[in-house]
């Protein structure tokens, strides 16, 4: 599924714009053993993309065309994703009907579905199972995509001005997805497991996506206010600081340990505001769980019977100190951390330990790539 989708025998960047930084990346080798040949990524002005939305196409543009220089590439065709308010994903049940009727049926039925009015915007669908319910209907479950028009053409303007060629534009949800499950081993969402509702959580810089998948699907997708810059934010709030200061102390004392000395693995420079630092973060983190909660009541209400075992963080927000383990305790589930990097060779000569470190941000960017590269 994309919003746009061309032939192409190569394979493409996988491109993340994000709030504050752009990542991008390059893959080769097969399916079977796939190799990262190039990696970046470049700090973006900050109000050029806000919520998930490129305000400024001019900016984001020239930020391209720079992290185009700096990875010494040349290949211009890439995957690109979108993951904002302004994306909708519903799992719809409708008649079953062949493909090209659906198609045809979705025009004049999308509208009950999307808040995005029918003129305004870009749909796609996919068909993802069919079933006899108990009254002896035969029904066909569609996942649609829909997508602002606006907000769509300021993706393409900025990749225009850095002179690069969309293959696909992709839900950035689905490449979070795509990369952890081809990463993850294969019963991670096995479809004869009782216990295969999987939720996987992407904390980036300015948006949180929270997608629930249950037999392989995607049923549920929602994106969140609350993310990185929030916590950082909220330092800034409480304290004064400038907001690099806040991101500082952030990244440096992180969450209170659940078990232990609070201070332990907090550098000197930073112990003397650790401890409200700790409390200022608690509280944001307190409000993000809320959230989920929220988030996850809602489908489980749609849901009978079934329960959320299972959640994967990926994206920067995720790389806060003690994060999992704050997350593990107040959402009374199995915790991880999402390792898309677990089956990809990174090839030699690129700065192995330093991508290691990013490896939680790069599931956008690596699900991209896999969705040309893997068939």
């Amino acid at each position: 599924m994309g919003f746009f989708k061309f032939k192409s025998s190569l394979k493409p960047i996988g491109l993340d714009i994000g709030t504050n930084t752009i990542r991008a990346v390059q893959l080769s080798g097969s399916q079977e053993a796939p190799i990262l040949s190039n990696y970046g990524t470049i700090e973006i002005p900050r109000g050029a993309v806000s919520d998930g939305e490129i305000i400024e196409p001019e900016v984001v543009g020239n930020s391209l065309i720079e992290l185009w220089k700096k990875m010494k590439i040349s290949e211009k065709q890439v995957v690109t994703g979108v993951m904002n308010q302004k994306v909708v994903v519903r799992l719809v049940e409708l008649p079953f009907m062949q493909k090209d009727e659906l198609q045809g049926a979705l025009k004049f039925q999308a509208q009950e579905f999307i808040p995005i009015p029918i003129d305004e915007a870009i749909m796609d669908f996919e068909v993802v199972g069919d079933y006899v319910n108990e009254n002896e209907d035969h029904l066909v479950e569609v996942l649609l995509v829909a997508a602002q028009k606006d907000m769509i053409g300021n993706n393409l303007k900025a990749l225009e001005i850095a002179r690069l060629k969309p293959v696909a534009i992709d839900v950035s949800s689905f490449a979070i997805v795509r990369a952890l499950s081809f990463s993850s081993s294969p019963d991670l969402m096995a479809e004869d497991k009782n216990d295969n509702v999987v939720a996987f959580i992407h904390v980036g810089a300015g948006i949180t996506n929270i997608s629930i998948v249950d037999g392989r699907v995607i049923r549920f997708n929602r994106v969140g206010v609350i993310a990185g810059n929030n916590f950082t934010q909220s330092i800034v709030d409480a304290s004064g600081v400038s907001f690099d200061e806040a991101e500082e102390l952030k990244i440096n004392v992180g969450l209170a340990p659940q078990k232990g000395k609070k201070l332990a693995g907090i550098p000197k420079k930073y112990q003397e505001k650790a401890v409200d630092v700790q409390e200022i973060l608690e509280g944001e983190a307190t409000k993000f769980v809320s959230e989920v909660r929220r988030s996850f009541d809602y489908y489980l209400s749609q849901a009978p019977g079934k329960d959320i075992k299972k959640i994967i963080f990926t994206g920067s927000g995720a790389m806060l100190k003690n994060f999992d383990l704050f997350m593990s305790k107040n959402l009374n589930a199995d915790v991880s951390l999402g390792h898309s990097l677990e089956k990809i060779k990174i090839a030699p000569g690129l700065p192995e330990k330093e991508i290691q470190k990013d490896e939680l941000s790069m599931a956008i960017c690596l699900g991209l790539a896999l969705r040309e590269f893997v068939k």
